[in-house]
């Protein structure tokens, strides 16, 4: 009879609740590793395309305050070359 009680299983016990929590650290891991490698260069298409193009871009803002005079030719190259050298652009495509 005593063979019978030691052979009795009671269960998983309380270590089985750390199991959810090992495979949300690791789905967790898998996407923030993704997101920093693969997925770092696309966007969804309801995203902007960056602060470098379009109408409200620092360069396109520059070209209509030259036009309207409120800038001189000097400062509009001078600020232009800076903007050139963070957006990466050159100048050889011309002026905004």
């Amino acid at each position: 009879m005593n063979t019978l009680t030691t052979l009795a299983y009671d269960g998983p016990g309380p270590w089985i609740l750390f199991f959810p929590l090992i495979w949300a650290a690791v789905v967790i891991t898998v996407v923030t590793v993704l997101r920093r490698t693969v997925w770092r260069g696309r966007r969804a298409p309801w995203q902007s395309r960056g602060a470098a193009y379009g109408p409200h871009s620092p360069i396109a803002i520059l070209g209509r305050r030259f036009a309207s005079g409120e800038i001189d030719e000097d400062e509009y190259w001078r600020r232009l070359s800076v903007l050139d050298e963070q957006f990466g652009r050159s100048l050889k495509d011309g002026a905004a």
